[in-house]
């Protein structure tokens, strides 16, 4: 009998992409496990999901709006629909486990399989556990973490330390993969080259600084490469045909993110944990500007565990726009600051998260059955 997996969660990159390579990982060790993902409705794994191969249902769950009260009134009905639809999910798939990624689909999933009695696995991407995963962690078999010192959280027996999954392709450059990335983005060899990411949605903030720097320069010494993000396509294009710069090269979004890394010298980015463990993989020297509208304003914490150790530079959403570009221009010149950036941020890397986590979770299953 092949084990059933459903794998939950979503809503950003940072949790869509960890969950797909436990799914790769999975069927790596096991090409018979059947996988199913849940989702939330009209968020990117909807899409992503098929991309990469797998089936995906929708749950009508949300996240709590900040900014907007009336925007909440339909929250609560949208939950109990959610636990409702969740429950039936797994009445017909009738899944051996369940994996949670975090993300608004995450909850509804874990909650159903702790009161059916199904083993599940949480894997918390951040240094900062968020308050679901720290309710549903007690019932948990495991808790897989990228981040030392998570016992305030979770119990110290369901701690794992294995790190973030990661896209495959990702690792640290030679001098034949920089110019093979080179070719890719059709960028001036003989430049430095930038790299501004803010997320598979886009940075508001990371955007602004962009669109500043480009009408205050003509030209450049540098190359750009800048994801700008789904939400911010629309603007930046508008923007990039009424300001044409040769050093510019603008994406919604990169598909191809190894070679991103590979071409970059320097990246400037939000501090969400699945980038930051990629950025670690690829021995990336990197600029920091964590988010301020996410929950517990994990990204500071995740950006100052990596300050502590020399492993990056933070510089804080509200001053990004007055020193982020003046403090990039004398980094990615500095090529004994790159370096030792790249090195202390390298050392933090875990390779290969997710064949660990996918052969954890079928030997804990496994020794469970028997």
């Amino acid at each position: 009998m092949s084990l059933r997996v459903i794998i939950s969660g979503g809503g950003t990159g940072g949790h869509i992409f960890p969950a797909i390579s436990i799914a790769n990982a999975l069927k790596s060790v096991d090409g018979n496990i059947e996988i199913l993902f849940v989702g939330a409705q009209g968020k990117m794994e909807m899409e992503r999901v098929p991309k990469a191969g797998f089936d995906i249902i929708g749950l009508p769950i949300t996240g709590f709006n900040r900014n907007s009260i009336i925007k909440n009134l339909k929250l609560p009905l949208k939950i109990i629909l959610s636990l409702f639809k969740a429950q039936r999910v797994i009445n017909r798939f009738k899944p051996h486990v369940v994996i949670g990624v975090g993300g608004y689909a995450s909850g509804p999933l874990l909650w159903c399989s702790k009161y059916k009695g199904i083993p599940y696995f949480i894997q918390e991407q951040n240094s900062y556990a968020g308050i679901t995963n720290r309710i549903l962690g007690k019932s948990a078999q495991k808790v897989f973490v990228a981040y030392e010192n998570m016992e305030s959280f979770f119990k110290n027996s369901k701690i794992e330390i294995t790190g973030n999954p990661v896209r495959e392709g990702i690792k640290r450059r030679d001098n034949d993969s920089r110019l093979l990335a080179h070719k890719y983005f059709n960028i001036d060899d003989t430049k430095k080259t930038l790299l501004i990411i803010g997320g598979s949605l886009g940075a508001r903030t990371l955007n602004e600084c962009v669109e500043q720097y480009i009408l205050e320069n003509k030209e450049s010494e540098l190359n750009i490469i800048w994801q700008c993000g789904s939400f911010y396509n629309q603007r930046a294009q508008i923007f990039i045909k009424n300001n044409k710069r040769d050093y510019i090269k603008l994406y919604k979004f990169i598909d191809q993110m190894d070679m991103a890394y590979c071409a970059a010298d320097l990246i400037i980015s939000r501090a969400g944990a699945g980038t930051i463990s990629e950025l670690a993989v690829a021995s990336k020297a990197t600029i920091f500007v964590p988010s301020p509208n996410v929950a517990e304003d994990h990204q500071t914490h995740n950006a100052k565990a990596l300050v502590s150790k020399r492993a990056a530079i933070m510089v804080k959403d509200n001053n990004a726009k007055k020193e982020l570009f003046s403090i990039a221009s004398k980094i990615i010149v500095d090529d004994n600051l790159l370096n030792q950036l790249e090195e202390n941020i390298g050392n933090l890397a875990k390779n290969d998260a997710a064949k660990n986590i996918a052969k954890r979770i079928i030997e804990l299953i496994d020794n469970r059955d028997e």
